[in-house]
């Protein structure tokens, strides 16, 4: 097991900047780390596993989404931790060690993006890039009290992205502060400097809700008061998700006609059908 410092959160360190603009760009003065799974032209992509780094050779070109936030005026200082070759979310890896969760030192930090965001939580960088296939952004994100996003599938280029699930692969990133979030998906997302849309509905969906321990006060109802807020009372509908995909995705029925052993009773017999359907299409 390797003792590394700066929280585990690196693999490789540099410092990676195009050459100064005479313009203010989007994201200049910040700072960003990339996992491990990203090209960077002179550097091998090492997928958090000695033996694939050893025999793979440097990357000859940068993954797009890197060179974006290269082009927008950001600032990489290096390649960050992940699990071995992106199949975990605890953000544990045996070759390497597992990064600390600077919120809870004595918890993993999640993955499979363990050290893009531990290395935001520790303020090592102002943000970071991560991939996000069943939920590698948002897990760590949640378990060290920082904000990750995972766009749409097909939103940000995966070119030059290790490949894990190409069905379900997205390119996601995290950060402390909501308004670089919000300026890493506009320059990520290639979104004009325009006001945001307003959305005509948002639907909470009450039984999802109810599986969680936290109270409706702590989560439904900031929720709400948060879109009402911004978008009016009018748009936010309630509804029971299990119901709307059992109406809405037919399909699922002959998953829900097999059942599902590991099925927890609290979890409505379509998502469980739909989870199961999920992890078959991440298998192919």
């Amino acid at each position: 097991m390797v003792k590394r410092l700066d929280y585990g959160a690196f693999m490789e360190k540099f410092s990676l900047q195009l050459s100064p603009s005479q313009h203010q760009l989007p994201l200049s003065g910040l700072t960003f780390a990339v996992k491990d799974i990203f090209d960077i032209e002179g550097y091998v992509t090492g997928f958090g596993n000695p033996d694939w780094a050893k025999t793979h050779s440097a990357a000859t070109s940068t993954a797009p989404a890197v060179m974006d936030l290269l082009t927008a005026g950001a600032t990489c200082l290096g390649k960050t931790a992940m699990d071995e070759m992106a199949y975990c979310m605890y953000g544990v890896n045996k070759h390497y060690g597992t990064p600390t969760n600077p919120c809870a030192p004595d918890r993993v930090p999640g993955g499979s993006s363990s050290g893009s965001a531990v290395a935001v939580a520790a303020k090592l960088v102002d943000f970071s890039l991560g991939t996000d296939t069943g939920a590698s952004v948002r897990v760590p994100a949640s378990y060290c009290g920082i904000l990750g996003f995972r766009p749409s599938l097909g939103a940000v280029s995966t070119v030059g992205v290790l490949p894990m699930s190409q069905s379900y692969d997205t390119v996601g990133w995290l950060a402390r502060d909501p308004m670089i979030l919000n300026r890493i998906g506009r320059v990520l997302l290639h979104l004009p400097d325009v006001d945001p849309i307003k959305p005509s509905q948002i639907i909470i969906a009450e039984d999802c809700f109810r599986l969680s321990t936290i109270p409706s006060d702590r989560t439904v109802q900031v929720l709400v008061k948060s879109i009402e807020k911004l978008f009016g009372a009018q748009c936010v509908k309630h509804a029971i998700l299990g119901d709307l995909v059992k109406d809405k995705v037919p399909s699922l029925q002959h998953f829900m006609d097999k059942g599902n052993e590991d099925q927890v009773d609290d979890i409505p017999p379509s998502l469980a059908a739909l989870s199961s359907a999920m992890r078959l299409l991440q298998r192919c």
